[in-house]
Order: C-alpha cells, then structure tokens, then sequence
C-alpha cells in the first residue's frame, strides 16, 4: 500500500500548492483594486476640493454690492427707486453669502478628510484668502441688514454663520453694532463722568431703560433667531450679545454697583438685576433654552459679580451686633410714648423682634441665602435666651454678688418691677415666634415656593428655638418671688422678740404683734402697683400662692424654733428651780418663768392676723399646708381640729 499512499500524497500536496497560488493571486488583485479605489477616492476629494475652492473664490467674486446711504441724496423718487434697489440687492448678497457659506462647510469637511497632502497644503492659501474674504463680506452684509432692520437679509446671514459655524461672530457684531450704543446711552462708560453728573450707582432706572431698548431693538433679532425649524437656535443674543454688554457697561460706568459695602443699595441692585435676568429669560421659547442660557458663561460671569455672601456678613455683623449690644446695656424700659400699641415694652425684646423681623424684610432678605437667615434668627433667639437665663442664674445664685458675668450684670440689682416687665416680654415673645403667631406665617409666606416639607422643617425649627424660652417662665417668676419673700423676712425677724416680750413679765396677750402687718406689705404693695396690671390673672395668681406659700413655711420655721426654744428653756428653768427647793427648801420667784403658754397665745393671735391678711389678697390661708402646720404648732388643744379665724 505504499505506492499508492505516496501518489496520493503527492496529488495532494500539488492541489495545495495550485490553491495556495490562485488565493495570492486573488488577493494581489484585491489589494491592487482596494488601492486603485482609494487613489480614486482621494483623487475626487482633491478634486472636489479644488473645485469648491475655485467655486467659492467665483462666487465670491460675483458678489454684488449694495449702494450705500450717500447715494440716495437725491430726487425723492430716486431715492426710494435706491432704497428699494439697495433692499433687493442686500437680499440676494445674503442669499448669495449663505451658498458660500454652505459650500465653505463642504470644503472643510474635505479638508479635514484630506489633511497632510501636498495638494491641500499648497491651496491653503487660496482657502485662507476665501475665507477672510467670505468673512468679510458676511459681516458688512450683516451689518447692513442689522442697520436697515432687513429680516430677510438677517435671516440669511444667520444661517450662513451657523453654515461655517462662527455664531460667536455674529453675536459679537450684533452687540457692537445694535447693543453697545444703546446701552451707552443708558450706562455712562466713563467713571469720572458719571461722578461729575452726579450719578448713583442705582441700576433700577438703568434696567428699565434698558427693558425698553431690548422690547424695541432687540426683539427682531431674537424672533428671527428663535423662530420653529429655522436652524438658528445655535445663536444665544441674549446672553453673549446684551447681558455681555450690560455687564462690561455696568463694570466701567458703575463698578460701585457690585460692592457691597452699602448693604441697602447693593439688595436693590441686586433685586434688579435678578428682575434684569428674569425678563431676559422670558424671550427664551422652552425651558431648555433657559437652561442653555443660564450655562452661558456671560451669565456666570453676571452673577459673580454679585458677592453675596459677603453681603450676608454685613447684615449678619448689623443685625447680631446690634441686638448683642443692647442686650449688654442695662435693662431698661421703652419709651412710654414710644411703647404703646406695640406688643413688648423692654428695649432689649422690642430689639429681639425687630431683628428677627429685619432678617424677614424685603430691604434685608437675599432669597438664596435664606437657609442662613434662618439660622441666623435661630441664632438670635438663643442669645436672648441665654442673656435672660445668665441673668436670672446669676440673681438666683449670687444674690447681689459681683462674681457674675458681664451679660448677667443687668440683673443683680434691678427691681421687682423690672421682672414684670420681663415676664410680659417673655410671654409676648413667645406668643409672636410661636405656631398661631405672625412670625412663622410671614416666614412660610416667604418661602412659598418651597416644598411643603421644607417649609415643616423651617416651622419645626423655630418653635424648638422658643423652647428654652419657655421654660425660663418659672424661673422669671421664682426670681420674683424670691424678692418679695426676701423684703417679707424683714418683718418676720422680729418674731423672735416675743419671747423676751414674756419673760420678766406677767402681762397677758391681748393682740396681735406690730410686726404682723408688715409680713404681707411687700407683697400687698407689689399688687398694687401701676405695672402689675402688664401681668395676666394666671401670673398674678401664680406669683401670690408662690410668694404666700414660701412666707408661710419662713414662718412656720420661726414660730416652731421659737415655741420649741422656749418649751426646753421653760423645762431647764423647772428642773433648776426643783433643784434648788431640794437644796434649800425655798422657793424661787415666778418672775424668772418662762412662760410657753403666753408665748403660744400670742403667737395664735399673730397667725390668726396674718390669716385675715392673706385672706384681703384672695388666698385662703386654709389651702396653705404650712399654714395648718402652724396652726397645730400654736393653737390651743380645743380649736387645732377646727381652723377658724
């Protein structure tokens, strides 16, 4: 079987070798027909592009020119004969140039398709020479048709700058040729002029003038440019042509404009401007064209401009500053005259509102910075707080000590008429920052474009604010009736004299002690006073059972010490004198007693006075635990189970 094997072989390897062959010969030709087709190819783009270029340089040529302006001195009927002429002749430039252009499109995508060769590097000359005389051309016929306000020609010249895609071009002549010489008029360009012409640096007036010139100059162009399936959304005349231009007017003739170290004209320039931006806005077709505008970088350099976070600090420093400094002087009262009809009547409180509400006003409120108005007013609330909470814990804790801090000073030695005042104050602040109150309304008011759960979270936060205020209430009112019981102890020291009173004498009680009266005095002249009346029913209600309750548990105090101390004293004495009857067998003279007895009459016919008095107040001396604790102290064993008086 060999034989046969090594001819099939052979048979084989020959079929390979044929094949083999014949598949590089048909790829030599592919490859020869590939390469053929590209020389092909490249040879039509050459010349294709020689053939555009010689095109444009033709019709370039061919361009016919409009006449000028100084022609038409003539006859009247000549002169409009020119006029209507010179309008036919623009058109059929603008249509002529808008071909051009088109053409100067297809030579550069052949260009970019054919670049390093010889060919195109030798006729880019020719292609530099078309286009700067295409350029040219398309200006001065887009000049003429701005200035003759040709809508035709306009239209054509705007689609031949959106053809070779130069529309920075046509949005720069538009604003040197139509834009700039309005807004010259309106905005001095010089500085120095317009100091000498005693102009302000006030843009509203400027705005509106320039509102007007836009409605009346501006508008054809941005119809034409925003006009359905016209191609020429391309072109952005409100932003790079008018908004550039204002700016640039703006920064040479009014750069103090920006500068906000005049707080109060630098929110109404800057209210106006927004206003500016906003009217610029309406001439956009969608809201894709108001996107398009805001990202133009004409209107990020506008609003640059606008430091507002440094106009914050200013307001920030003015209003805090001013708020901390009248919290730092001594506490005093408003202006009666100046108080009435106004809901508080501390100079410090009526700061506090104010403040808040400054932080709230059309003069102060940047709307973009509200979240730091808000925390601004939050923050102003807690300064009032932790000065009125320093305060009534230094009062509290140092009772007249200098040892207190500086914002605390104000309450060591103010009288008990002051804290009236501070409790109405503190009462009426958190009836205005609270839900029904007008504060968080003309706040939310403010914020009404916001979500509803914004709008929550700012009403949440202003009434965590008011918090701590609230529960400085009882301790307004315990520094209040600390001071009465203080001037109530006064009278309650001669208590204590009752029991020399009894001692060497013999002389029965018959009424009550002097110093009965005066115990509840303070109290008495504290409620009739003009002031109290700034109190409501609930408060003075408040202050007398508190003020009652702590007098009467002194007094209990003293009267238990005092009956005590004679009870021991009179046992003592009685165990002397048994003492001495056991040693000598005489007796000792009476005088010498103590007697508990006397002492516990009087004092009975004191706390039954004082009964009388607390009743001429309206407080049941009954309701008073420590008041029935004195009575079972004093009273005699028949009456302790029955309070009478």
């Amino acid at each position: 079987m060999r034989a046969p094997l090594a001819d099939l072989r052979d048979k084989v390897a020959g079929f390979r070798a044929g094949a083999s062959a014949a598949l590089a010969a048909l790829r030599a030709g592919l490859e020869q027909r590939a390469a053929a087709t590209a020389a092909r190819e490249l040879l039509e783009l050459l010349l294709d592009t020689s053939h555009v270029v010689s095109k444009v340089e033709k019709l370039i040529k061919e361009l016919p020119s409009a006449p000028s302006d100084s022609s038409n001195a003539g006859v009247h009927s000549i002169d409009t004969q020119n006029v209507e002429a010179g309008t036919g002749v623009r058109e059929t430039q603008s249509i002529l140039l808008e071909r051009i252009a088109s053409e100067m499109n297809r030579l550069k995508f052949y260009i970019s398709h054919a670049q390093n060769l010889p060919f195109i590097e030798n006729m880019e000359k020719r292609v530099q020479g078309a286009t700067k005389l295409l350029d040219g051309s398309l200006e001065r016929c887009f000049v003429d048709g701005l200035e003759h306000r040709d809508a035709k020609v306009i239209y054509n010249c705007l689609r031949a700058y959106a053809a070779i895609d130069n529309t920075s071009s046509a949005e720069e002549l538009f604003r040197t040729t139509v834009v700039s010489p309005l807004i010259q008029k309106i905005v001095p360009q010089n500085y120095a002029k317009a100091v000498a012409g005693a102009s302000s640096d006030g843009l509203e007036d400027d705005y509106e003038q320039i509102k007007q010139c836009v409605e009346n100059d501006c508008k054809f162009i941005l119809e034409i440019s925003s006009s359905e399936n016209s191609g020429l959304h391309v072109f952005d005349f409100l932003g790079n042509s008018i908004l550039k231009e204002v700016l640039s007017a703006i920064q040479k003739g009014k750069p103090g404009a920006f500068s906000p170290g005049k707080p109060k004209e630098f929110l109404k320039n800057y209210k106006a401007s927004l206003g500016f931006l906003d009217f610029l806005e309406g001439y956009c077709q969608s809201k894709s064209a108001v996107t398009k505008f805001r990202s133009e970088p004409a209107y990020t350099d506008f609003m640059r401009q606008w430091n507002v976070g440094v106009y914050f600090s200013l307001r920030f420093q003015e209003i805090a500053g001013g708020l901390d400094s009248t919290l730092t002087n001594t506490i005093s009262p408003a202006e009666m005259n100046a108080a009435q009809g106004k809901l508080l009547l501390l100079k410090q409180s009526i700061k506090l509102l104010e403040s808040l509400q400054a932080c709230w006003s059309d003069e102060v409120l940047v709307f973009s910075h509200c979240d730091k108005f808000l925390r601004l007013s939050l923050q102003l609330i807690s300064r009032y707080t932790t000065w009125l909470s320093s305060g009534l814990s230094a009062r509290k804790a140092s009772d007249g000590s200098s040892n207190s801090p500086a914002d605390a000073e104000w309450a060591l030695s103010i009288p008990i008429d002051d804290f009236i005042y501070i409790l109405h104050d503190v009462h009426a602040v958190i009836g205005e920052l609270s839900e029904s109150g007008s504060f968080i309304g003309h706040v939310n008011q403010l914020l009404a474009s916001c979500p509803i759960e914004v709008l929550n979270l700012v009403k949440q936060s202003i009434l965590q604010a008011v918090e701590p205020l609230k529960e400085l209430l009882p301790a307004i009112m315990n520094v209040m009736i600390g001071i009465i019981v203080k001037k109530s102890n006064e009278d309650l020291k001669h208590l204590k004299g009752i029991t020399a009173t009894y001692r060497m004498t013999n002389k029965l009680p018959v009424r009550h002690s002097p110093y009965v009266s005066g115990i509840l005095h303070p109290l008495k002249v504290f409620l009739q006073g003009e002031r109290v009346n700034y109190l409501s029913d609930d408060d003075k209600t408040k202050l007398c059972r508190g003020s009652t309750d702590k007098i009467t548990a002194i007094y209990y105090d003293l009267v238990s010490e005092v009956v005590t101390v004679a009870r021991k004293t009179e046992s003592s004495l009685q165990r002397l004198r048994q003492g001495a009857q056991r040693r000598v067998g005489a007796s000792t003279d009476a005088s010498d007693n103590i007697n508990t007895d006397k002492i516990c009459v009087q004092l009975f016919l004191d706390i039954q006075e004082y009964a009388r008095n607390l009743g001429e107040i309206g407080i049941d001396a009954r309701e008073i635990d420590s008041y029935r604790a004195l009575w079972q102290c004093v009273a005699p064993k028949d009456k302790q189970e029955n309070i009478q008086f």
